[in-house]
């Protein structure tokens, strides 16, 4: 066993970049956040500044640090969790990016997309990857920094220059540019990994138009990562464990078995079920990918993917100026006539799964003249456990076995009401954890696991703990009445519709 007794969880998301400290008992007991700022260059496109990221990553992990009194030597390992697919190209030699960061919600190679489904390269992407040919993953991405900026592809092809998802970027630079490597999961995400043989794809390589030299090494979650530029926190720690940011709450919220399934709510909305050693192929527009690679096997999951969950309560906040903080909606949802029929579809930037739409935009229905502020909330709300069961019906399409409850987490996990409405819509129990961190516990464990500190997957699933159970309560009828409503609304908002 490892003699020091904390992990540093390294949490960057889409809004923003957190650090926790884990202690001996995978405890939570020192969190330092920092907002990050959205780039909108033209609509449908998002992209991030990756020097920002970088600093905010330092800060927030020299401020737990601080806050805890703990030098680098305390600190047997660091795991590292990410916004998955979000594309960051580099140059090798200074480790400078090329561009900003392309955001896994941006739709600029949507065109790039359709003219790839027309080759008729859909069914080979889908067969090796598990993936749908979509703007939505890193492979068109990359190759649209390297058509549009300038000197870049010739740079890429000559080696100078290395792709990778926020998590081999943050890898690069706290290692002091020696590492360049990722994790299963991460790879899994970028539409260049054949998940069924466990490397990159020449042909799909070949496809994108990416050169292969930019590729990160893949690696299993639970594994050597190298170790920390001693400069940066006075000591060297080494750098342990790492998966994207539903896997890492897939292992967060101890879902081992087959069947298990979780549910995350932060910027969008991910559920995974568990299905074992086994990659089932969805029929039904839902995603197969890694939940976690341990001991260089494998262990699947189908994904469902909403693009708009929790970004859709900063709308409200930022956007409409209708709350002053996320946790005002939940009052304001309260406040609400059940009865007003308004939905909100927040197709901000497209459907995700099932319909994956790129072309459709949010739109609200049913509005009327006594309609207000409080029924839009409420509708917002009540479109996270909406295009939850929309996931939900997919998954039962495609054969997966009815879950006995849904684990949750993720900030609007923290929403009684809206957690209480999502148990209702789905007819099924769900279940917030002690440690709703799950993203950021899921990184620490895998890092745990590597350094000797924490157990096995099995152990770790017997210790995790339900705080609050929430029982469905609404009558069929009425469930079904409301969701055929939602339905109606997603058809006519959906472009084709």
């Amino acid at each position: 066993m490892a003699s020091d007794g904390f992990i540093l969880a390294i949490d960057q998301g889409t809004t923003s970049t957190r650090a926790i400290l884990f202690d001996r008992d995978a405890a939570p007991t020192s969190t330092a956040q920092e907002e990050l700022p959205q780039i909108y260059p033209e609509p449908g496109w998002v992209e991030h500044d990756p020097e920002a990221i970088w600093r905010a990553t330092l800060s927030v992990c020299h401020t737990v640090l601080d806050h805890a009194g703990l030098e680098a030597s305390a600190i047997a390992g660091i795991g590292i969790t990410n916004q998955r697919e979000t594309t960051v190209v580099w140059n090798r030699a200074t480790g400078e990016p090329v561009h900003n960061a392309i955001v896994w919600q941006d739709r600029r190679t949507r065109d790039a997309c359709e003219e790839l489904r027309a080759a008729g390269h859909a069914a080979t992407v889908a067969g090796r990857t598990g993936l749908l040919l979509d703007p939505y993953f890193s492979a068109t991405k990359i190759a649209w920094l390297l058509d549009n900026v300038e000197g870049a592809r010739a740079k890429a092809e000559a080696g100078e220059l290395a792709f990778g998802t926020i998590d081999s970027f943050l890898l690069w630079r706290l290692t002091g540019g020696a590492v360049h490597a990722t994790d299963a999961t991460n790879a899994a995400r970028t539409m260049l990994f054949h998940i069924h043989r466990q490397d990159w794809d020449d042909e799909l390589l070949d496809i994108f138009r990416v050169p292969r030299a930019m590729l990160p090494e893949v690696l299993d979650n639970a594994a050597d990562f190298g170790t920390t530029d001693p400069a940066l926190f006075g000591g060297a720690i080494r750098i342990a464990g790492m998966a994207g940011d539903q896997q890492a709450a897939t292992v967060g919220q101890a879902c081992f078995e087959p069947g298990m399934i979780k549910s995350t709510y932060g910027t969008g909305c991910f559920a995974l079920i568990n299905t074992g050693k086994q990659a089932v192929a969805s029929d039904n527009n839902l995603l197969t990918t890694v939940a976690y690679r341990l001991g260089g096997e494998p262990t699947y999951a189908i994904e469902g993917s909403i693009f708009i969950a929790g970004a859709a309560v900063q709308w409200l906040r930022d956007g409409l100026g209708l709350i002053d903080h996320a946790a005002a909606s939940e009052e304001l949802a309260k406040a609400a006539n059940p009865e007003s029929g308004v939905y909100v579809v927040p197709a901000f930037t497209g459907l995700g799964a099932p319909y994956w739409d790129s072309e459709a935009r949010g739109a609200i229905y049913g509005l009327t003249r006594d309609a207000g502020a409080a029924e839009i909330a409420r509708a917002t709300l009540e479109a996270v456990a909406y295009q939850t069961r929309d996931l939900f019906e997919a998954m039962a399409a495609d054969g997966a076995a009815a879950p006995t409850a849904l684990r949750v987490d993720g900030g609007l996990s923290g929403n009684d009401w809206t957690m209480q409405f999502l148990a209702d819509m789905l007819d099924m129990a769900v279940e917030r954890p002690e440690v709703t961190e799950t993203t950021a516990l899921g990184a620490a464990i895998l890092a745990g696991i590597e350094v000797g500190l924490y157990p096995g997957p099995e152990e770790f699933a017997a210790r995790w703990r339900c705080d609050k159970r929430f029982e469905p309560a609404m009558a069929a009828e009425e469930r079904n009445r409301r969701y055929a409503g939602w339905r109606d609304a997603v058809r006519r908002t959906r472009s084709g519709g």
